[in-house]
């Protein structure tokens, strides 16, 4: 497999984000958005989100193939209780290949050397069965079953949930 890299965005990524399909009825799609979205958010903060870190995912000799972000949850008082929610958005060519896997992995190895965090977690729909394995692979290990946990395409769903500890193999 080819390697798999997560960096920093560049300004000719939001465009590509900007110019990808919005896919109606799928696990990643939470309603329609500005097709200028992403280059605002990155002209204002040289990021596309305004809510939470992320990194693009590139694979050598395919190129930007999607991101990889998080956002802190609070799990009780004071900031010790505080973990990491990850999430990754691959572009639909590029799902099946295990990119999201090793993204997922690398994600955990950059923010567990990168920050004091000890817990990330990540949740998906518990018919996403593609990225369950491949959180499984990265070694995240499933919690349990959020009941009613996010509302999307006209319905509450399930999520099943995952976390993967500060050193943990």
């Amino acid at each position: 497999m080819p390697e798999v890299r997560i960096r920093p965005y560049r300004e000719e990524d939001a465009a590509v984000f900007d110019a990808a399909e919005q896919e109606p009825g799928t696990f990643e799609f939470y309603g329609f958005r500005s097709t200028t979205a992403f280059r605002s958010h990155y002209a204002r903060d040289g990021m596309i989100s305004e809510d939470h870190g992320n990194l693009a995912v590139v694979v050598e000799g395919v190129g930007l193939v999607g991101d990889i972000g998080w956002f802190a949850v609070i799990h009780g008082p004071g900031s010790i209780a505080r973990a990491l929610n990850i999430g990754i958005y691959l572009f639909p060519d590029h799902r099946g290949r295990g990119f999201g896997t090793a993204a997922q992995r690398l994600i955990a190895e950059y923010l567990f050397a990168n920050t004091l965090i000890e817990r990330l977690e990540a949740a998906t729909d518990v018919d996403n069965v593609g990225e369950q394995r491949a959180l499984e692979k990265a070694g995240y290990a499933r919690e349990g079953v959020l009941r009613h946990a996010q509302f999307r395409d006209g319905a509450w769903r399930d999520l099943v949930l995952y976390s993967r500890i500060r050193g943990d193999a």
